[in-house]
């Protein structure tokens, strides 16, 4: 064991001098590291959609086939698809078991884990939860594949700047590096994949040097991509057209319904999650039930299964012979993507957000685009158009990242005259995303709260008032100076949710050496009933006063 870690460390000093054996500039290095980081995350990419595809086929296409039903039909034979998605429930089991801290936190700890714990992410991961994701999205899971590949292409890089003993910084150019190649070659959009990692990633910290890796590792996955699968992105847009300047009102009206759907979809999602989290069954068991209830949804909506791309370009195409689009069907199919999306990832199914949202925006805009050409049937309206333009607005109103959002629906589509009307859905949704979605409390919200209060322990309950965990100021203190991400980053995140309580009827011996024993200084209360619900919170200062007091009175007596 020694020797091999010997070797380990020999191997990472010999690798660590390179760049000054060959006299080659750090920048330099950095650009040969992003080339490499590309190719491997177009490979990558390449793996992880063969993968899904592996088990789509062994899940979906073969249970079609064995039971005789069609997905397209109704049949008694078709309720068996209720149980796909739960057979991945069932195969992630062994995952969650053995390697369950490798799907913890989804694309959201990946971003803590970039840019609040120093970039360096494992290696096992890019294996176990790429392999979860895949389990995931193919046997019909309601998730994407772009947070997954992202976060494969970011611990390639970090991996590479571990060994190469790069600093803090470069550390998380490279990884932005893979990012951008996963999302790169995911959609055959290298613009995209840049502001993606730039935007996203990087929480828009924008530097040359960095933006120049990225540029090249996003153009080689590129490349490899369509060296390996064509010429050809993840969904296909029809060509894009203005038929009246009037139209523009339009637009400006889908991105003010897109932004407040958007926050409502953020909304529910955290509420479904914390109603996921508070079922009293064994963790394991979760997903296989998430799965379940995912099924049932998909049994009436079979449309909402896996990453949608196939029924997204259906509803961009508009209304094919062989699907009957309607508005009130996809006015449906937003709640229904919305409640199924939420059930995946909060069960524990690990996945990405990014595909659900262009869903959620191209069924938004398609069923706003049919409500307005049935009203003036002489305009022209093409509801294809709505469909592209607001799946481009709903991705930048959930994400807040709209020039990630803009030049991903330019580059699917290949056209300049969807410029504008995106650039105004993108922008307006997201301004009212920002503004309907106050009740997550993030950490700008949480520094001007601390400023007026003396207390360095904060309880975090759920709407029903139950406790969900505990921040302290010294886990607020990690991020105060990284200002981009005090209106990104909500504080649940880095909150403790494994809480050490007390109960009102508790005497304080039982108290004290609750907190003497793990030196914490404040203890919240809960209701002995529940065990959740929060009814105060005593602090040491609290306990040693009352001990005090006690001692006095009882020295006054004698």
């Amino acid at each position: 064991m020694s020797s091999s870690r010997s070797t380990t460390d020999k191997l990472r000093q010999f690798s660590a001098s390179l760049p000054g054996y060959f006299r080659i500039s750090e920048n330099t290095f950095l650009i040969i590291l992003a080339v490499i980081i590309g190719l491997l995350g177009g490979l990558g990419n390449y793996a992880f959609r063969k993968t899904i595809e592996f088990v789509h086929w062994g899940i979906f296409e073969q249970g079609e086939q064995v039971l005789h039903f069609s997905m397209d039909e109704w049949s008694l034979q078709r309720l068996a698809v209720v149980f796909f998605p739960a057979i991945g429930g069932i195969l992630m089991i062994p995952l969650w078991h053995w390697f369950g801290q490798d799907l913890k936190g989804g694309f959201a700890g990946f971003l803590e884990r970039v840019n609040l714990r120093g970039a360096k992410l494992r290696l096992r991961p890019i294996f176990t939860r790429g392999f979860a994701s895949a389990i995931t999205i193919g046997t019909g899971g309601s998730a994407g594949q772009e947070g997954p590949i992202a976060a494969i292409g970011g611990a390639i890089g970090s991996q590479f700047g571990q060994l190469f003993k790069m600093s803090g910084d470069r550390l998380k150019v490279l990884v932005a590096c893979g990012a951008a190649a996963g999302v790169a070659a995911t959609f055959n959009a290298p613009i995209a994949g840049v502001f993606f990692a730039q935007e996203i990633v990087l929480l828009s910290a924008f530097e040359l040097s960095s933006f120049t890796s990225i540029v090249i590792a996003s153009g080689m996955a590129t490349v490899v991509s369509r060296a390996l699968l064509g010429n050809i992105s993840e969904i296909h847009a029809p060509t894009y057209l203005v038929h009246s300047f009037w139209e523009f009102g339009l637009y400006v009206l889908l991105g003010v319904i897109i932004g407040a759907l958007a926050a409502a979809f953020i909304d529910t999602h955290f509420r479904i999650k914390d109603r996921i989290d508070a079922i009293k069954v064994h963790r394991l068991a979760k997903p296989a039930i998430g799965g379940l209830m995912v099924g049932l949804i998909g049994l009436v909506f079979p449309q909402v299964f896996g990453n949608g791309y196939e029924f997204i370009e259906t509803v961009l195409v508009g209304d094919p012979s062989s699907v009957k689009l309607s508005w009130y069907l996809l006015g449906a199919l937003i709640l229904a993507k919305a409640v199924a999306t939420s059930i995946t990832l909060g069960s524990g199914l690990p996945g990405g957000m990014f595909a659900p949202c262009l869903y959620l925006g191209a069924v938004t805009g398609g069923a706003f685009g049919h409500l307005v050409a049935q009203m003036f049937p002489n305009a022209g309206i093409a509801p294809g158009a709505y469909a592209l333009v607001g799946m481009g607005a709903f991705l930048a109103a959930a994400t807040h990242s709209p020039m990630t959002a803009i030049f991903l629906l330019f580059e699917i589509t290949d056209s300049y005259e969807v410029i504008i009307p995106i650039m105004l859905t993108c922008v307006i949704g997201t301004a009212m995303a920002r503004r309907f979605k106050k009740d997550s409390l993030d950490l700008g919200q949480f520094a001007d709260f601390i400023e007026q209060t003396k207390h360095t322990n904060f309880p975090l309950v759920n709407a029903a008032g139950e406790l969900t965990g505990i921040i302290s100021v010294q886990d607020f203190m990690g991020v105060v100076f990284e200002r981009d991400l005090m209106d990104l980053v909500v504080v649940k995140e880095l909150a403790t949710e494994t809480v050490i309580t007390a109960h009102q009827d508790e005497d304080l011996d039982q108290a004290m050496r609750k907190i003497g024993y793990r030196n914490i200084e404040q203890l919240p209360v809960v209701d002995r009933e529940t065990h959740r619900q929060l009814v105060g919170i005593i602090s040491r200062r609290d306990m040693v006063s009352a001990y005090n007091r006690a001692l006095m009175s009882r020295t006054l007596e004698e």
